[in-house]
C-alpha cells in the first residue's frame, strides 16, 4: 500500500491554484451533449469521474464497469434506458455493488424503462433494454440522493411528453437539483417548479453553443481549510462565479466564521486569515444542501480545536464509504472524539491532536484531501495518495504548490 508521508508545515500558506471544472456540472453536461450534439462544453473536469463517464457514454461496449463513480452509475441508468435498441449491462466496484439504486430503478420502471438487477435486488449490476419510454408521471420521496432526482431530469426532454416528477416528504440537497435545472434552461429546455412539482417540458434539439464549467467548489473547501488553519495565510484559486450553480459555494459563509474571509476578484476567489472564529456557530450547522463539505469543515474545527454538531448527513452512509463511520474512526485516531448518527456528526472540543499518524482513506478521495491540511499541525501520513484522481487528480501537486 502506497502511504504519502507529510510532515509538519511549517510556513504561512500563500500561492495561486487554478481548480479544475466542477464535475457536478461536468457529468450532467456530458449526458445532454449526448442528446443535443451542437452543445460545446468548456473547462470540462479532469478527474476519473468525468473521464469514466465520457468513456461510458460513448463505448460500443456491451458491459460498463464505472469503478467506484456513483454519478456515472446514477446518470447512466437513466441514460441508457432511454437509448432505444440497446442492450447493456452496467456494474461497478465491489462497493458500487453495495449502494442502492432501487428507488432509481422503480421510477424509470414507471416511466416504462426495462432494467434488470443481475445478482442482489435493488443494486448494482444492472441490465438495461433501452427504449422509448410512454409514461410522463413519477412520484419519488424528497429526501432521496439528489443524484436520482438530477438522474430523471437530464432524460426528462428528451420524453415524447417530457416528465412531471411529484415530490413525497421534504427535499433535500436542492442545489443539486436547481444545478441540473439551470443548465437545461442554459440550452433552452423548459420547466416549471411549483410547491412539489416540477415540470420538464420535451425538446428534441438546440441551437448550437457553448457552456464553460465552472470551477469545483467542492475541491477549494481543502483551501479553505488551510487558510482556516494558517493564522496570516492567502490563497487565491481560480476559476469561480458569484452566482454559483454549485450547493458547496455555501463554503463562504460558513469559513466566514473559521475566520476566513472571501474576496472576488474577476473569476478567482482571494482567501484570508483574518483569525475571527465564531465558535457558535457550529454547534448546530446544517449541511442537507451541501454534505460534500463536511468532511472538510470536521478536520477543519478538529485542527482549531472547536467543537461541531452537524446535521443533514444521511447520504454520508452511501458514498464511496460510509463516510460518518470514517470520520469518526480517523479523527479518534488522531485523539478526538466523535459521536454519529444516521445523519449527525458531533465533535467535541479537543486541544491535542496525536502526531505521526496513518489516515486510512476508505477508496474516498475527499477522505485523503480533507485531512491533508492537518499537516498544518503535526505530521501526518495518507494512505492511498492517488485516490484524489477521483475528482482532483492534481491535487498533491497544488498541496505542494502552496505548502512547500
Amino acid at each position: 500500500m502506497e502511504l504519502l508521508k507529510i510532515d509538519k508545515i511549517n510556513r504561512v500558506v500563500k500561492g495561486s491554484i487554478k481548480i479544475t471544472g466542477s464535475k457536478s456540472e461536468s457529468n450532467r453536461l456530458l449526458v445532454l451533449q449526448q442528446f443535443y450534439p451542437n452543445l460545446r462544453i468548456e473547462n470540462l473536469s479532469n478527474s476519473d469521474d468525468s473521464k469514466l463517464m465520457l468513456q461510458a457514454l460513448t463505448s460500443n461496449s456491451k458491459e460498463i464497469n464505472i469503478g467506484h463513480a456513483g454519478t456515472a452509475m446514477r446518470f447512466l441508468t437513466s441514460y441508457f434506458s432511454v437509448k432505444e435498441n440497446s442492450e447493456i449491462v452496467l456494474t461497478g466496484s465491489h462497493r458500487m455493488k453495495n449502494r442502492p439504486i432501487e428507488i432509481l430503478v422503480d421510477a424509470l420502471t414507471t416511466l416504462g424503462a426495462n432494467i434488470k438487477f443481475i445478482e442482489k435486488e435493488g443494486f448494482p449490476p444492472l441490465k438495461i433494454l433501452g427504449n422509448k419510454l410512454t409514461n410522463n408521471f413519477i412520484e419519488i420521496d424528497g429526501n432521496v440522493s439528489s443524484q436520482y432526482i438530477s438522474s430523471l431530469l437530464l432524460i426528462a426532454p428528451t420524453l415524447k411528453n417530457g416528465l412531471r416528477l411529484k415530490f413525497k416528504g421534504n427535499i433535500t440537497s436542492v442545489p443539486y437539483i436547481k444545478m441540473t435545472l439551470q443548465l437545461l434552461s442554459e440550452i433552452g429546455v423548459k420547466y416549471t417548479w411549483i410547491d412539489d412539482q416540477i415540470v420538464v417540458e420535451p425538446k428534441t434539439e438546440i441551437d448550437g453553443q457553448t457552456i464553460t464549467v465552472e470551477s469545483d467548489w467542492s475541491s477549494a473547501s481543502y483551501y479553505y481549510s488551510l487558510c482556516a488553519l494558517s493564522p496570516n495565510s492567502e490563497i487565491e484559486i481560480s476559476s469561480f462565479k458569484k452566482e454559483s450553480l454549485q450547493g458547496d459555494a455555501i463554503l463562504t459563509d460558513i469559513y466566514k466564521n473559521l475566520g476566513v474571509e472571501t474576496t472576488f476578484k474577476n473569476t478567482s476567489l482571494i482567501l484570508k486569515n483574518n483569525g475571527e472564529i465564531n465558535k457558535d456557530y457550529f454547534k448546530n450547522l446544517d449541511l442537507k444542501n451541501a454534505p460534500d463539505i463536511a468532511q472538510t469543515i470536521s478536520v477543519t474545527c478538529f485542527g482549531i480545536g472547536i467543537e461541531c454538531f452537524l446535521t443533514g448527513l444521511h447520504t454520508l452512509k452511501i458514498k464511496e464509504t460510509d463516510r460518518l463511520v470514517a470520520l469518526k474512526n480517523e479523527l479518534e485516531k488522531l485523539g478526538g472524539h466523535v459521536e454519529i448518527t444516521n445523519q449527525t456528526l458531533h465533535l467535541k472540543k479537543s486541544l491535542k491532536i496525536k502526531r505521526d499518524i496513518s489516515i486510512k482513506t476508505y477508496d474516498d478521495h475527499r477522505m485523503a484531501m480533507a485531512f491533508a491540511p492537518l499537516a498544518l499541525r503535526v505530521p501526518i501520513s495518507i494512505e492511498d495518495p492517488n485516490v484524489v484522481s477521483k475528482s482532483y487528480p492534481t491535487f498533491w501537486d497544488d498541496f505542494k504548490k502552496i505548502t512547500l
